[in-house]
């Protein structure tokens, strides 16, 4: 009997301004493998209130991420792998997108690179005000969830790097 492995999707989470687009699309390039931007499905109230700087709630999360686990049950049906970014700052925020195939890439760093880059980007909803109240949520990965941290100060290059020698020696320990 064949037992079919489940697809993987690869959720790059962190703060804004961690490079998470960055590194998601180089790693999606690379795997050539489905991106989603999480950003894109923010609904329009949350995005506003991005905008006008005020912090999102839980409740406001919530509609947000259900879209994203949404995408990622969609891909991982179609028998596809993915890549998501998604901040996923909280444990209870990762616990509604795990699921069997799903892992978690955190890109961690310093408030200061952080908010150097977000003072370099330009056109995104997310004001840089917003750095603090994102690091003050942020839980990191505890030792018992799917995913492991990369420094987010590395080259892109390297960090995708780290990500698919992570992903070929996970993945070759899974039982497929």
């Amino acid at each position: 009997m064949t037992t079919q492995k489940i697809p993987t999707v690869l959720v790059v989470m962190g703060v804004s301004g961690s490079g998470k687009s960055t590194l998601a699309g180089v790693l999606a390039g690379r795997l050539d493998w489905a991106l989603q931007e999480g950003d894109d499905l923010h609904p329009a109230a949350n995005v506003a209130k991005m905008e006008a700087g005020i912090p999102l709630t839980d409740e406001d999360r919530r509609p947000w991420l259900e879209l994203i686990r949404e995408w990622i049950v969609a891909r991982q049906d179609a028998g596809e792998s993915g890549i998501v970014t998604c901040s996923a700052l909280r444990r209870s925020y990762r616990d509604v997108l795990v699921r069997p195939g799903v892992e978690f890439v955190h890109l961690d760093g310093t408030r200061a690179e952080f908010a150097e880059r977000l003072g370099r980007r330009l056109g995104h909803f997310m004001p840089a005000s917003l750095l603090d109240s994102q690091l003050e949520t942020l839980e990191p990965l505890d030792a018992d969830e799917q995913g492991f941290v990369v420094d987010a100060n590395l080259p892109v290059g390297d960090a995708a790097e780290r990500v698919l020698d992570w992903l070929r020696t996970h993945q070759a320990a899974d039982p497929v």
